[in-house]
């Protein structure tokens, strides 16, 4: 049986930190992406909904600590021309706040709840196209996601608490058999932690992985696609 001592520094230890969330594809803006190249989102006007990929879990954590989340969605819609191009820099559209549900710590005796929100501004997503692989980026309102750990340790955390974020990831185009996917692998998020003794309160940043399948709800039978 752990002692009260310890069983704090386990908790604090293995308590995650949230970080973001993110997802969906098509479209957004971001200053992260340098404006090199001209960038086409298509088909233009069409809407999508961002899903994790089947089997895949989003992932949230500070160190060896992790929260998971089995199901996240969001949804959008490419820019009717001529918004769909930007002949330098990428094409940016916003996104509805993502819905992160079935989250679960590592952590025992306890549960986790993610929502975000748009109350600071918009959740957006910005695609650049590049020859040797399409750049994405999603860029996270000022307090747009907030994560409340209760149970046996009482927790909130707040992703980007100071000011909006941007997080990069990657772009996969899509096949005869898989629709195109925006990743997200291990990228760093500011965030800000309250809460009790057992709460990570001197941490400052967490971690963010995820992949999203972006699948076109106008037209099922076409795909989302970025090019020059």
């Amino acid at each position: 049986m752990p002692t009260h001592r310890s069983l704090a520094r386990h908790l604090r230890r293995a308590l995650p930190v949230v970080a973001v969330a993110a997802l969906a594809c098509v479209l957004g803006g971001s200053p992260a992406l340098a404006a090199t190249g001209s960038t086409t989102v298509t088909p233009a006007g069409d809407t999508y909904v961002a899903s994790l990929t089947s089997g895949t879990k989003a992932a949230f954590g500070a160190g060896a600590s992790t929260v998971t989340c089995s199901g996240s969605t969001a949804t959008g819609q490419v820019a009717a021309a001529p918004g769909n191009a930007a002949p330098a820099g990428p094409v940016a559209s916003a996104i509805t706040p993502p819905s992160f549900t079935g989250c679960s710590p590592n952590v025992f005796l306890t549960s986790a709840k993610v929502t975000t929100n748009a109350t600071n501004g918009d959740w957006k997503i910005a695609l650049q196209y590049d020859p040797a692989g399409v750049t994405g980026s999603l860029t996270i309102p000022q307090g747009g996601q907030v994560m409340a750990i209760s149970g046996l340790a009482s927790c909130t955390i707040t992703v980007a608490p100071n000011g909006p974020v941007t997080i990069d990831g990657t772009w996969t185009p899509g096949t005869a058999t898989a629709a195109p996917k925006l990743s997200f692998s291990g990228v760093s998020v500011p965030i800000a932690v309250t809460g009790g003794l057992f709460c990570p309160s001197s941490s400052t940043s967490g971690t963010f992985s995820a992949s999203y399948d972006v699948t076109d709800t106008t037209d099922p039978a076409a795909q989302i696609s970025v090019g020059s």
